[in-house]
């Protein structure tokens, strides 16, 4: 399906207001209707939509733990744990406990402000990066303890980002010093060590965001553009050795682009049949949302990614976050230095 043709606009559904500072990261959790929000204000906040109204309400307020910004929230995949990662060099852990959410662990060892946090797609390890320029791998032990397994030096300057690959245990990192490094654990010495540097940026290198395939990753950067990376995943997955990644698309957008979360769209009630699309979203310093998608046109050098809507004004100030939920909706959940959360859905124009 050519989204092209069919006719898209960004439909605001609620805007979510408590936090009294800019809200940085968002994650929707994969087993529920929860969505978790952390801010300059040191709190996270829980939304809940409801199931008779369909409006979100904030069902906790987690609290006194981090003394300083909360940067990064990631819920494991299980959906029962929740890290907040902090300025303070602090990741907290929170579990879903009945109605309430209790801090369970406090991860320490970061110099400073933990920037990044990701769990990876089995739940067993989580990663934390830090302004001390170093990638840390935390393995999940019973009983809600973590145990540092590895520190990741190679990064020269602040790592901004930590991502696991969705479907295997590769470890992603971007950072001030314009490289995306991907880390892998070497199978005879159970040691990690970095596999692959990407460079292409010229400047920091924002966020970084997967396809459900793994099979191509999206990048933004200071330096002003938006970068398509691929890989091949039959390799990867066939254990016949680690599949580098290249770029695909040289500069698809030149703009201050912030963040950015990549969806496959699949069949589902009122998708189009046998169809499966990928829409890439961006909040930008501009206070806009994109689109892109990938265009079928003349593909002689490789996919051509075009912009599919731009929403101005999503925001009245820099959008800091932008997420896809894992419903069968379009819904894609954003924060902003303004204060707020917008839920939005991308519908079609009749």
């Amino acid at each position: 399906m050519d989204f092209s043709e069919e006719g898209l606009e960004l439909k605001e559904i609620q805007r979510l207001e408590g936090h009294t500072d800019r809200v940085w990261s968002l994650a929707w959790n994969p087993t529920s209707s929860l969505l978790a929000s952390c801010s300059g204000d040191k709190t996270v906040r829980i939304w809940q939509r409801s199931s008779s109204t369909s409006s979100w309400h904030c069902k906790a307020v987690l609290e006194e733990t981090h003394t300083r910004t909360v940067r990064s929230c990631a819920w494991s995949p299980s959906g029962k744990l929740l890290a907040t990662a902090s300025f303070d060099a602090t990741t907290a852990i929170w579990e879903h406990i009945g109605d309430d959410f209790e801090c369970v662990s406090t991860l320490e060892g970061h110099e400073n402000e933990v920037k990044s946090v990701s769990w990876n797609a089995s739940g067993s390890l989580l990663a934390t990066c830090s302004r001390d320029k170093s990638v840390w791998i935390w393995e999940v032990l019973p009983g809600n303890e973590f145990e540092c397994v590895s520190v990741l030096q190679g990064h020269t300057q602040d790592v901004k980002m930590v991502q696991w690959h969705p479907t295997m245990d590769v470890l992603f990192s971007c950072s001030y010093d314009n490289s995306i490094k991907i880390w892998a654990e070497d199978g005879d010495s159970d040691d990690w060590h970095c596999v692959q540097t990407l460079a292409g940026h010229t400047s920091t290198v924002w966020a970084l965001s997967f396809n459900p395939e793994g099979d191509k990753m999206v990048t933004c950067s200071d330096d002003l553009t938006i970068k398509i990376w691929e890989t091949d995943n039959i390799t990867m997955q066939g254990g016949e050795g680690y599949a580098l990644w290249s770029s695909v698309s040289g500069a698809l957008y030149e703009g201050n682009i912030f963040a950015l979360s990549q969806a496959i769209m699949i069949e589902q009630s009122f998708w189009y049949i046998g169809q499966e699309e990928g829409i890439i979203a961006t909040g930008a310093a501009d206070d806009a949302i994109r689109f892109f998608v990938e265009s079928k046109d003349g593909l002689i050098d490789g996919p051509l990614y075009k912009l599919l809507l731009k929403k101005e004004q999503a925001h009245d100030m820099d959008v800091n976050s932008v997420q896809w939920s894992f419903g069968e909706n379009r819904l894609l959940a954003s924060a902003s230095d303004d204060g707020t959360i917008k839920i939005w859905e991308l519908v079609s124009i009749t």
